[in-house]
């Protein structure tokens, strides 16, 4: 069943080819319909294309599809095309005329806008949640393993003495700004669309800021063009927030292979957390962090995947924007359970401790015994000199101190100020006005 249908029929294999896969991905939307759904039929209400009994009839049968949904047994039916056709032909089967008056100051276009909006929303919203207590076991792991140093590479060549609180802290801070871009994503996504129809407005007197309000947006899309043209605009940005994200993962996942890898040495997992060969009884290999840095990295793909297929796209809504779903919407899945994953391997990492009295990392002292020349007063150039020449013939022995007391060094990890800075972070989303509007809508 079509919506849009008159006397003609599609060609079957137009049908399946278009519809391709999105039944699958818009079953995903299923809740978010049936809200868009509610707050469209109380508008009607309130500019008089419906009674008040007619509107009480939908938000009750709406309500009563929202608990299918919620209990699992929602589904598209054979024949019908994708899940708004689903919510307004249950609608009508239950209420008549009632159920077909829904869709009036509306198009599928806007309804989908909506929907998507508000599943990008809800998926923001869980991955933040499910980044946080991944930020809390790094801080943790920081303030633990603080005193233990170990080698800092440029170039993956020995650089200057680290420590393993300023690695794990190094990543606690990347997830703030990785979730500084999950909230301009989130804003950006957080913009009410419906109301735009086509994407040329109505001509009903609709109350486009009465519907924001019902749904929980922070603001509209106010241009109806506009609001059409941010499909694809709006998933492109998501997609750069998801890639940033998947990068600090995949950082990550590369150290602790490297930092496993028996060269190095740093750290070890419990047998149960690494995998074995079928030709070699030594190996303890890191499969967990290569499969989530294989994962990770093919997210960074995602951006440039929605930018090429919105490529040289005019104003107006395409076709080619239903591709997308079936791109961005299982990315949010794969990050959380990668995230989970890194959270498991990292509850039961083992670090190594004393690693720098090994003699062949006594050259990661070097800058210390030139600043050292420097605070007895020797001109910088000339303590470089004199420490590169003593290494060159040979002479150099350094002391294995480390003094570092400024904000951010391994002396002053300040991850406190990192905690506060996620917190403010957290704060800006504005999650609890939305949720408290999604519920004030379902109480109604």
């Amino acid at each position: 069943m079509k919506l849009w249908q008159k006397n003609t029929d599609s060609l079957k294999e137009v049908e399946q080819f278009t519809v391709g896969r999105d039944r699958e991905f818009d079953t995903m939307m299923a809740r978010q319909d049936v809200l868009g759904n509610m707050a469209h039929a109380i508008m009607l209400s309130e500019i008089g294309l419906l009674t008040a009994a007619e509107c009480r009839q939908l938000l009750d049968a709406l309500r009563d599809i929202y608990a299918t949904i919620q209990n699992g047994n929602f589904r598209i039916q054979d024949g019908v095309e994708d899940v708004h056709s689903q919510v307004e032909f249950l609608l009508t089967e239950k209420l008549g005329d009632t159920g077909k008056k829904i869709h009036a100051a509306r198009s599928r276009n806007d309804q989908v806008l909506v929907d998507l909006k508000l599943f990008l929303r809800d998926e923001l919203q869980s991955l933040t949640e499910a980044v946080q207590p991944f930020f809390t076991l790094l801080q943790s792991l920081s303030e633990l393993h603080k005193d233990k140093l170990l080698p800092g590479y440029t170039h993956l060549q020995l650089a200057m003495p680290s420590s393993f609180g300023l690695w794990f802290g190094a990543y606690a801070e990347s997830l703030v700004d990785d979730l500084l871009t999950l909230q301009a994503a989130y804003k950006v996504v957080n913009k009410n669309p419906l109301g735009s129809a086509a994407g040329y407005g109505s001509s009903f007197p609709i109350q486009r800021q009465r519907t924001t309000e019902l749904l929980g947006f922070e603001r509209m899309n106010v241009n109806v063009v506009y609001a059409q043209m941010g499909r694809g605009k709006s998933e492109r940005i998501v997609a750069m927030a998801l890639a940033n994200l998947a990068d600090t993962l995949s950082k990550l996942s590369m150290d602790a292979c490297l930092f496993l890898n028996q060269n190095f040495g740093f750290i070890t997992f419990p047998p149960e957390l690494t995998t074995g060969s079928s030709i070699m009884p030594h190996k303890k290999n890191p499969d967990v962090f290569e499969i989530i840095r294989g994962h990770c990295n093919r997210l960074k793909a995602l951006p440039n995947e929605i930018m090429m297929m919105t490529t040289n796209l005019p104003s107006g809504y395409h076709r080619d924007l239903q591709l997308l779903k079936e791109h961005l919407f299982p990315a949010f899945g794969t990050l959380k359970d990668c995230l989970k994953m890194a959270s498991l391997m990292l509850e039961h990492i083992e670090v190594k401790e004393g690693i720098l009295q090994d003699e062949k990392y006594k050259y990661l002292f070097s800058v210390e015994a030139v600043n050292q020349l420097v605070l007895q007063g020797m001109p910088f150039r000339d303590a470089y000199k004199t420490v590169g020449l003593s290494i060159e013939y040979g002479s150099y022995h350094p002391e294995h101190t480390v003094a570092h007391t400024h904000e951010g060094s391994i002396g002053n990890l300040m991850n406190g100020e990192i905690k506060s800075s996620m917190e403010s972070v957290l704060e800006g989303f504005g999650f609890a006005a939305t949720r408290a509007a999604e519920q004030s809508l379902l109480d109604l």
